[in-house]
């Protein structure tokens, strides 16, 4: 069997490396810009819901939005009846870098899928879907408490 997850893993560790790299000027560190993106295209998003989109723990996430919030670039809003709740919000400054992420992102796409033909990369991003959704059932499984049994 081809050691696909390894790639994979080295594939998402090279781009993180290289975007912690790139957006430490923007104060911006250790994957923060994961959740700067997804809270500015989810506004009003709640941490819990954000933590799923991310396949991260409450604790890890609570970490990262703590440090956006202390360094200006989102804002929470209180839920009107659940107290536990807060919405997350992009601030101007939130705002103003997303464009920059972005552009990384979709320079960091083309980097990746130079030389494979359109008709390959549509077929790769299907297969990466599936990878994704069987891989998100074992994580719902297991953060449900529950023990996988290797055979």
């Amino acid at each position: 069997m081809k050691e696909v997850l390894r790639e994979i893993g080295m594939i998402a560790r090279a781009l993180d490396s290289i975007s912690n790299i790139e957006f430490k000027e923007l104060d911006l560190t250790k994957g923060q810009y994961l959740y700067l993106v997804r809270i500015c295209e989810n506004p009003g998003i709640i941490q819990e819901k954000l933590a799923e989109m991310i396949k991260v723990d409450r604790t890890t996430a609570s970490r990262a939005i703590k440090k956006l919030e202390i360094n200006g670039f989102i804002e929470k809003q209180n839920h009107p009846t659940n107290k536990k709740n807060k919405y997350l919000f992009p601030t101007e400054k939130g705002k103003h870098v997303y464009p920059f992420i972005k552009k990384e992102n979709d320079y960091s796409n083309m980097q990746a899928l130079k030389g494979i033909s359109d008709e390959d990369t549509e077929r790769f991003f299907h297969t990466l879907q599936k990878i994704r959704t069987n891989i998100e059932n074992e994580w719902t499984y297991v953060k449900k408490g529950n023990k996988r049994h290797y055979e």
